[in-house]
């Protein structure tokens, strides 16, 4: 076998296993997404059925039922408002640290990447009674400011892994040009990492959006995200899946959409570099 024979060979199976493990991955939301077109019979019928005739009367019972509507706005405002408030105080925060680091800086970041270690049981007592003692009981307020507690670990240490790999001798030269610190992060970080900084926002977005357990437990029906709409379609006599299949699909097809369209900057911020 040739050397190039070697590499189409190398290519094929690389993208045969990508494939296979993208399929795997991939089978219970197309699962899922048919399941909610069928009838509760024909959703525990077994052996399953792949070929019937769908129906949308989930959907209208979902809507009907649950107020898809929202909810949907709920976990957007809740998503996107923690997400806007955590960048607010992690770019800062990684600015700092990765171009004026200090002694302590390391055990900064091990220390906030130790709390997410944290069960979240663990603190659900507490947090409970401070938001019940404050008034923020079933509160879009409770949620935004607990989600941006949350991630925030997580999005300083990204942003700081990427703001450590540009270059010195940007900053270096924007400051001879008398830029402030200021300046620096506005005129020249920022635009450096807009796709750093876009990946970094729609993780965050979808670690809210799929987040169930403060919703669940801080919540009722004012602030309940579609998290805790999905919750309500289990009962004492058991789970009804059509209905809780269309209520995971309407739930998981706004954050997919968002992310379909926001693909070029997560690869972008995925393959990051100041210097091409």
């Amino acid at each position: 076998m040739t050397l190039n024979q070697q590499r189409k060979l190398k290519t094929f199976l690389t993208g045969l296993f990508a494939w296979t493990v993208a399929l795997v991955l991939f089978f219970p939301i197309f699962w899922m997404f048919i399941t909610s077109f069928k009838t509760e019979l024909q959703a525990i019928s077994v052996p399953p059925s792949l070929f019937f005739e769908p129906t949308l009367d989930n959907f209208r019972i979902v809507q009907e039922r649950s107020d898809y509507i929202h909810h949907a706005w709920n976990s957007v405002v809740t998503s996107f408002g923690s997400t806007i408030i955590a960048l607010i105080i992690a770019i800062p925060a990684a600015y700092s640290m990765a171009f004026f680091p200090g002694k302590k800086t390391k055990d900064i970041l091990l220390w906030m990447l130790s709390t997410k270690m944290l069960p979240a049981v663990g603190v659900l007592v507490p947090i409970y009674i401070l938001c019940r003692d404050y008034g923020l009981l079933d509160s879009k307020t409770a949620l935004v400011i607990i989600f941006t507690l949350m991630n925030l670990p997580i999005i300083v240490w990204m942003l700081f892994s990427y703001f450590k790999d540009l270059p010195k001798e940007i900053l270096e030269a924007a400051r001879m040009d008398g830029a402030t610190p200021w300046d620096e992060v506005v005129k020249v970080v920022l635009p450096l990492s807009v796709g750093a900084i876009s990946s970094t926002a729609l993780l965050s977005i979808v670690l809210c959006w799929n987040e169930a357990f403060w919703s669940l437990n801080l919540t009722a029906s004012d602030a309940a995200p579609l998290t805790a709409m999905i919750a309500s379609y289990s009962s004492p006599e058991g789970l009804f899946w059509a209905k809780l299949s269309a209520a995971s699909t309407l739930a998981c097809a706004p954050i997919v959409i968002f992310g379909w369209f926001c693909q070029k900057q997560l690869v972008q911020g995925l393959t990051f570099g100041a210097v091409k």
